[in-house]
């Protein structure tokens, strides 16, 4: 049985839609238990049964505007930092909040600890491709914004394994995002990340790849520093929440002709809202530690926690991190000729 650590107190909308998520999972779910983390009295109070849930007391809650770092150190019975020790200690497979990005990274590197051979683990997620359901995964998304080659190097890895193990494409095609697909692009760091990257027969990289090009499916797997990976993030968020505004607006102030239309084209729109609604694939993973570490937004609803679950489960029965383990076990020296040619 697959046991999920979760901060049941982090986010935006918690306990509620934190509890009322993992219901939806569970009664989807059977081979899970659930482990919620927080004030007991208010999580029992929302249950409608405790079947394959354990209920943990917590006295304390890292907010989103507390420092992370300080927060994870001194609130050590936060609802976080006792979901996190779970996994640490061994009575969970996986760690699981919605509550502050900076904390949960910490608990992550700090409490549950890297993969030996990695130096720097890389934030992930799964966005949304016009032509297929499989979406594409893109890391760093924020993790390490000073990235060096050996980390974008390790990044392909990790997400060659993530989108073979969990989101089940043979062969995942890895791109590198450059401001061009010449191999001569990009400044004299982005030249070394795709010379390394050029020459590992493990992965399939298909060269420098365009932001531009990401949701119309030109890679299954884009890698980049944290920094240019949280800035493509956002904007492909941005973008897709104005251009629904913009429908929105174009259909309320355009007239009786609009509303006609939008009615007529009513299930297109929706098939549309669908294909790009990113909470689908779940949250945000950790990539490069010894368990699963997941983050949502701090806004997600119910059903963004649902599909984070059924993420975790997916990656925990792939045996990804075990992949993950041999893989640098076995290339230590490769990962060390790396570093010494950026020296």
């Amino acid at each position: 049985m697959i046991k999920i650590a979760i901060d049941a107190m982090g986010g935006d909308n918690a306990p509620k839609e934190i509890v009322k998520g993992v219901e939806l999972a569970r009664n989807e779910i059977d081979n899970v238990e659930f482990q919620l983390f927080g004030n007991s009295t208010q999580i029992n109070s929302l249950l409608s049964n405790k079947e394959r849930i354990k209920v943990i007391q917590s006295d304390e809650v890292i907010k989103m505007e507390d420092e992370p770092v300080r927060a994870v150190k001194d609130k050590k019975n936060s609802s976080l930092v006792m979901a996190a020790r779970a996994v640490k200690d061994g009575s969970a497979d996986a760690f699981y909040s919605c509550g502050n990005t900076g904390a949960i990274l910490v608990a992550g590197l700090l409490i549950i600890g890297r993969i030996k051979g990695i130096d720097r683990p890389g934030l992930i997620t799964t966005l949304p491709v016009i032509n297929n359901d499989t979406g594409f995964t893109l890391i760093d998304c924020g993790a390490n914004a000073d990235a060096k080659v050996v980390n974008v190097y390790q990044y392909a890895l990790l997400g060659k394994y993530y989108a073979e193990k969990v989101l089940k494409i043979n062969n995942p095609r890895i791109g590198l995002i450059n401001n061009g697909t010449e191999s001569d692009k990009g400044n004299k760091i982005h030249q070394k990340m795709y010379q390394a990257l050029s020459q590992n027969d493990d992965i399939n990289f298909i060269g420098n790849i365009e932001s531009r090009g990401l949701l119309d499916g030109i890679t299954d797997v884009a890698v980049t520093d944290g920094f240019t990976g949280n800035a493509v993030l956002k904007s492909i968020e941005g973008t897709a929440l104005s251009m629904i505004n913009m429908l929105k607006d174009g259909i309320i102030n355009g007239g009786f002709g609009s509303k006609m239309g939008a009615l007529l084209l009513k299930d297109t729109l929706k098939k549309i809202a669908h294909k790009m609604d990113y909470t689908k694939y779940g949250g945000a993973v950790l990539l490069g530690l010894k368990a699963p570490v997941v983050k949502s937004h701090g806004s997600s609803k119910a059903k963004t926690v649902r599909n984070t679950v059924v993420q975790i489960e997916q990656i925990i029965t792939s045996n990804f991190v075990g992949s993950v383990k041999n893989y640098f076990s076995n290339h230590t020296d490769e990962m060390d000729d790396i570093k010494k040619g950026e020296q």
